[in-house]
């Protein structure tokens, strides 16, 4: 009757780099050296894991980096990495997480254009009297407004014109923009975010982490950790407005104290990093939201402008 050692043969070599093992696993490329296939549960294990992050030690990353700004970077710092969440992999998972939710969430930024801050502003004697408007009638916001029709297409023409003498297949295509009508056009501008925005703010942590060398030339500080600081604390910045897309309309409060951790998170995390006087810290915080708003909006606009028209 077969058991499980004449199933899996403890095995003298590595089925992958063919180095001799001892053990379950090689000491060369770091393999199991009991090789089976696969249960559907661990491969599901492995995909989370590997991919999703989620994983034992995420509720330590977690902890510390939801409730103790910095703290996590500085652990990184001094070697103790094996127990957490790598940076790169916490930051990706969060920011897909985020894109996912806005993209097939259901939430559409026209729905909640002039959303009352408190639940009890949403009921007044006013609004209680006035006349709910019809969902098909109410006024939505387009991306390019027309006056008259044909008016973005004569005001594009010249530009088009110019754009055709180096890039003949673009102009066709703002050719082609021209002429949808503004649903189609504003359908394709959100399918060339969702498509290219992603890329555009992740491009962003490198020079998110060269204004911090920047504003903390001196400190002894390499770039690697500003860096570092910096995939730790937009992965909070995408967890953080996840939670604030996500809580219920109910639940203002919730949503108000999210909103205010969020904006003073990064201050108090730069002072536990960094150190230095609270003065010179606020300064530094205003002087890089400044650069890096300026910077991740232009580049959200280009890649959003390179998708719609490629």
């Amino acid at each position: 009757m077969n058991n499980d050692l004449e199933l899996h043969p403890v095995a003298t070599h590595c089925a992958n780099c063919s180095a001799t093992v001892s053990g379950h696993f090689c000491h060369q490329c770091g393999q199991e050296t009991v090789l089976h296939p696969p249960s559907a549960r661990e491969f599901m294990h492995e995909f989370i894991g590997h991919y999703v992050a989620l994983e034992g030690k995420l509720w330590k990353s977690l902890g510390l980096l939801l409730f103790r700004p910095g703290r996590l970077s500085l652990e990184y710092i001094k070697g103790k990495r094996v127990r957490y969440v790598q940076p790169l992999r916490m930051y990706l998972t969060f920011s897909l997480i985020f894109f996912a939710v806005l993209k097939f969430g259901g939430f559409d930024a026209n729905t909640h254009v002039g959303k009352p801050a408190h639940p009890a502003a949403a009921s007044t004697p006013a609004a209680d009297q006035a006349p709910a408007k019809p969902a098909k009638a109410r006024e939505k916001v387009e991306v390019v407004h027309e006056d008259k029709p044909g008016e973005f297409r004569e005001g594009t023409q010249d530009v088009r014109d110019w754009v055709r003498g180096y890039s003949p297949h673009t102009a066709d295509r703002m050719g082609e923009l021209v002429e949808m009508d503004s649903a189609r056009r504003e359908q394709a501008v959100k399918a060339a975010f969702y498509a290219y925005a992603p890329y555009a703010i992740f491009f962003m942590m490198p020079v998110f982490a060269f204004y911090l060398k920047i504003l903390y030339l001196g400190t002894g500080r390499r770039y690697g950790e500003h860096l570092l600081f910096a995939l730790h604390t937009n992965a909070f910045a995408f967890l953080a407005l996840t939670l604030i897309t996500l809580v219920p309309a109910g639940f203002g409060l919730v949503a108000f104290a999210l909103q205010v951790w969020l904006t003073f998170y990064l201050p108090v995390a730069m002072q536990k990093v960094y150190g230095g006087s609270r003065v010179l810290t606020a300064v530094r915080w205003i002087v890089l939201m400044l650069l890096h708003l300026l910077t991740m909006l232009v580049a959200i606009v280009a890649a959003t402008g390179y998708g719609v028209l490629h």
